[in-house]
């Protein structure tokens, strides 16, 4: 397996596009947007950050985000950010606090089976790369560790459908089924890919330096993820371990979470 060079993430940018993501959030609270409209947005602004950064292309991060979460509001698919699949079955909750609280409570009876976030980051083998749930829910650091682990699996396969394929599984049939939802996502993403800035004056003013010291963070955290820090993954390729015959638990965008008994069988 090949891999990008190691590379080092600067701990201003990443207070920076924090900020944009926090600034998005207060900015449609302040202006009374639909809640939908506002957290669909965090994760297309994240990815639009993840991609500036790792290379990795905005169709693709978009197209997996919407995968993993799409939910259908307005008429349209969009991504969730404070989605959780809870051992197999899907959740979209209307706030981070509600998915955080329900993760918490599950993890306090035992479970460690789920995935978190717009990119839907696994706990049980990629939880140890954060210091907290509470950081794997964070928007930008979920989308720099989804766009790291696809950047990787470019390497290996050389296309990014083989690659999305292997984020979901690496077992082939769980791996193509998912291959061909993302493929059918990113062809009608083709031309809809905007790399401006969002056109909310905050976020613009963050993401063009113009922004005051009171839109960043009051505490900037230090970068400790590793997969953040180093690159491409070296080990560990997909959201499943090597072998495994799970599918890494993806909600494969249904619009509403689907009762257990009537789940495709993964």
């Amino acid at each position: 397996m090949t891999h990008p060079p190691p590379f080092f993430i600067e701990l201003t940018s990443l207070a920076i596009g924090r900020a944009a993501v926090a600034a998005l959030l207060l900015v449609a609270s302040a202006n009374c947007i639909q809640a939908s409209t506002d957290a669909s947005a965090v994760c297309d602004h994240v990815a639009s950050e993840a991609s500036r950064r790792t290379g990795v292309p905005l169709s693709v991060l978009k197209a997996i985000s919407l995968t993993e979460t799409g939910r259908n509001r307005g008429g349209a698919l969009r991504p969730w950010p404070w989605t959780v699949n809870m051992e197999g079955e899907g959740h979209w909750f209307e706030s981070a606090d509600e998915a955080r609280a329900y993760v918490y409570r599950e993890y306090k009876r035992g479970a460690r089976s789920f995935d978190v976030g717009c990119f839907q980051i696994n706990y049980r083998w990629h939880g140890e790369a954060f210091r907290s749930i509470e950081e794997m829910f964070d928007p930008l650091a979920n989308a720099l560790y989804a766009a790291r682990l696809l950047q990787g699996l470019h390497a290996e396969k050389g296309d990014w459908g083989r690659a999305a394929g292997a984020y979901h599984s690496r077992t082939p049939e769980f791996a193509n089924r998912y291959q061909a939802r993302f493929e059918r996502l990113f062809a009608g993403l083709a031309g809809t890919i905007s790399t401006e800035v969002p056109d909310i004056p905050d976020i613009v003013a963050v993401a063009n330096g113009t922004a005051g010291a009171d839109a960043l963070p009051a505490i900037i955290r230090v970068n400790r993820y590793p997969l953040l820090q180093t690159g491409a993954p070296t080990g560990l390729g997909s959201l499943v371990p090597l072998g495994n015959g799970g599918t890494g638990g993806s909600i494969f965008a249904a619009s509403a979470p689907v009762p257990a008994g009537e789940r495709n069988a993964d």
